[in-house]
């Protein structure tokens, strides 16, 4: 019973605070005029702020820190044991997140060039390895399994960049980063839990927390009323370091410790969505000669709104693809190799994405041929 109290209240209390923040952001943001600027490869109408991640390293580092000290002064009486490896890894955690945080508010003001955000990409994830966090195990991926520290860095550098990215980039309609994001977080929480890792499973739902009240507003906000608000860069950039660190936390392999067969598939099982829809944009822009940074409207959830699903649809039916990747995965584990596994996951998302563009080809001549015979 203590230990459900001791993640459900940290939880509660993020909810609340994140609650209470939002709709402070709403109201500072139209005193000030700081909307999201309409162009032609936004899909939403009508004037909206953009800084409603705003609230969440606020609201995070607050509970975080409230729950850490009371730890301290509990923490004879509590059955949580927090290690001193572990509250070094959060402080460079915060840290990192606090840059990322400014830098993607910055961002949202006033703009920042790409190579400069990857810049300071690139040095959070630096900066975050010293914590002594990093992938040391690819549990048989290529049959590889334990990797040096030269190779293991670095590796770790870039899937950090690559997760900061992926949910930069996949925040393109109401609900959707969120949704992706709070699926993971608990998930991320509840496996925490099995593994007894109770400090980062009480992290994670205080994250997943702070996601609720954004998540209602973002999509059920009325626009006309006032009430919607979009995340920004600053409450993607920070959601998307939280996320890394999770990710590498259940990666990383401690003999010592309890592990999970294949954990690293499991790690990224839910990210699967964000991380594929990356990748497959990136090589469409490089094979249609374009700059691989410029944005374009060939992600997929722009294919589904191609398809004629409206935002919502979109929204549930890609949140759905990520549940069903992400459990498949933890199910099939046991008994599939881990590079059939990975294998069966490209198979099928590339399938899945012939099929949505032949669909829309599809749709597309319909309403030509409806056209020329008008």
């Amino acid at each position: 019973m203590e230990l459900c109290i001791c993640c459900f209240l940290p939880f509660i209390i993020s909810l609340l605070s994140s609650w209470f923040l939002i709709p402070q952001i709403r109201f500072i943001a139209f005193k000030k005029k700081l909307f999201d600027i309409i162009d032609e490869r936004k899909v939403h109408i009508g004037i909206v702020p953009r800084l409603g991640g705003v609230a969440f390293f606020p609201t995070f580092m607050l509970v975080s820190s409230s729950f850490l000290y009371v730890y301290i002064i509990f923490r004879n009486t509590l059955d949580i044991s927090v290690g001193v490896e572990s509250i070094k890894e959060w402080i460079l955690t915060l840290c990192c997140t606090m840059i990322l945080y400014l830098t993607g508010i910055g961002d949202d003001l006033v703009g920042l060039r790409y190579r400069h955000k990857l810049l300071i990409q690139a040095f959070v994830a630096s900066v975050f390895v010293a914590s002594g966090l990093w992938i040391n195990n690819l549990y048989g991926i290529f049959g590889i399994y334990d990797i040096s520290l030269y190779c293991g860095i670095p590796l770790t550098i870039f899937i950090i960049i690559f997760i900061l990215n992926a949910i930069n980039l996949i925040d393109g309609i109401d609900g959707l980063a969120s949704g992706l994001s709070m699926i993971a977080f608990l998930f991320y929480g509840c496996i925490f839990m099995y593994l007894h890792l109770w400090f980062y499973c009480i992290q994670a739902f205080i994250a997943f927390g702070m996601l609720v009240p954004f998540y209602y507003y973002n999509v059920f906000g009325n626009v006309k009323k006032g009430h919607k608000i979009f995340m920004g860069d600053g409450g993607s950039l920070t959601i998307a370091m939280l996320l890394s660190v999770f990710t590498i936390k259940l990666c990383y392999f401690e003999p010592e410790m309890v592990q999970i067969p294949h954990s690293i598939v499991i790690a990224f099982s839910l990210l699967i969505v964000p991380m594929f829809d990356v990748i497959r944009v990136v090589i469409h822009r490089v094979r249609c000669g374009r700059s691989p940074f410029k944005p374009d409207r060939n992600h997929i959830h722009h294919k589904f709104l191609n398809l004629g699903l409206s935002h919502k649809s979109t929204m549930i039916v890609i949140l759905s693809i990520a549940v069903f990747f992400g459990a498949s995965n933890v199910l099939l584990v046991p008994y599939v190799n881990i590079n059939i596994l990975l294998i069966l996951d490209i198979v099928l998302w590339t399938a899945m994405h012939v099929l949505i563009t032949m669909k829309i080809r599809k749709r597309q001549l319909a309403e030509i041929t409806e056209t020329r015979d008008f």
